[in-house]
């Protein structure tokens, strides 16, 4: 290659692919290109333009938002690592299997925040991402460890000081942190109560992740120490759990079995109260609980829903639970399950007499 050595047979303001005309200095110059060459060519009025600190535009046209998320990540790759395009050359990489490696396995960067919702098709994202122009939007990455390099540009880099980065999404071929994760870097960058329960909102009822997820992210970033932040989380829950009970109602009503007492309170008579129950069949000695706790919720609730379930045993129920996840997922299943629980009751111990009050 000399001086004069086209690097595409492609005109270079025309390139047919985001990432083959987005490239790091440094690989030019491995492959044969001169750093004065590449210096040169990016001089104002010059054939192509540095978007980041060595990374490269090939054209001299306005950047696309695909140019600029892939000059993101190009820049925030470890310099010990060359994206996964350099084997073959700038060319090399076609598709999401070669724009999807930045850097070194488990090390490669990742779009998070606000850019990588708007990838993950959140309308609130997109909306925030466009009032951003003509002003560049920001797009934050998310790296490996402490060590990182420095924000510049359109660009904030992210080190993840809380443990190893998570498994990334390709979308549009773009690595992504899946959505809870990039749910909790963008409200960390928001202080509008408005705007973070959109976000949390859209994404919960929009199916891209489940309220519990959403949440333990938002307490590992240390975002519920924020009140505006606890009052969104605590709302987004709430209606999380209401959507479920719909979808409780509807497997109960879908299975063909009698009607429950729905939503009640369970007292042994002269003793103590049981706590409330979702659904319970007194003639059957059955109970239904739609479960939205988890061990991440604290081990103190854990193992009091553990001991209660317990004690609903030991006085001749059985006790079915349900958790959003099943009724969203697997919803024959868990009618089935009902009608057997229903049907085998008889061969069970009677129920204690227990008193039934309204929830």
């Amino acid at each position: 290659m000399n001086h004069e050595t086209p690097l595409s047979s492609r005109r270079p303001d025309r390139p047919a692919r985001t990432h083959r005309r987005v490239v790091t200095a440094r690989l030019l110059v491995e492959h044969g290109l001169p750093a004065d060459v590449v210096a040169d060519r990016c001089r104002p009025g010059g054939p192509w333009q540095e978007l980041l600190p060595g990374v490269l535009l090939l054209h001299d046209l306005h950047p696309t938002p695909e140019d600029r998320l892939h000059a993101a990540l190009l820049y925030a790759a470890p310099a010990e690592e060359e994206p996964g395009e350099a084997a073959d050359g700038p060319e090399a990489a076609d598709g999401p299997e070669g724009a999807g490696t930045y850097g070194g396995g488990s090390c490669a960067p990742m779009v998070t925040g606000m850019a990588a919702l708007a990838l993950h098709g959140l309308d609130a994202a997109r909306q925030r991402q466009t009032r951003a122009r003509p002003a560049a939007p920001r797009v934050d990455v998310l790296v490996a460890g402490p060590h990182r390099p420095a924000d510049a540009g359109f660009v904030r880099v992210t080190g993840a000081v809380r443990g190893s980065l998570p498994h990334p999404v390709v979308v549009d071929g773009v690595p992504c942190a899946p959505v809870p994760r990039a749910l909790a870097d963008a409200v960390a960058r928001l202080h509008d109560p408005h705007s973070v329960r959109t976000l949390l909102v859209e994404a919960v009822r929009g199916g891209r992740c489940d309220a519990a997820s959403a949440v333990r992210e938002l307490a590992a970033a240390g975002q519920l120490s924020r009140p505006h932040v606890v009052d969104a989380a605590d709302a987004l829950l709430a209606q999380d759990r209401t959507a479920s009970e719909g979808l409780l109602y509807e497997m109960v009503r879908g299975a063909g079995v009698p009607d429950p007492l729905w939503n009640v309170d369970l007292k042994v008579p002269g003793g103590p109260w049981l706590g409330g129950v979702d659904a319970y069949w007194p003639d059957h000695g059955v109970v239904l609980e739609l479960d939205t706790r988890s061990v991440d919720d604290g081990e103190a609730l854990w193992s009091a829903g553990v001991e209660r379930r317990e004690h609903l045993e030991l006085l001749g129920l059985q006790v079915l639970r349900v958790t959003p996840d099943q009724l969203r997922d697997s919803v024959p299943q868990q009618a089935r399950t009902l009608r057997t629980a229903l049907l085998m009751s008889s061969e069970l111990p009677g129920a204690a007499r227990l008193v039934v009050l309204p929830r």
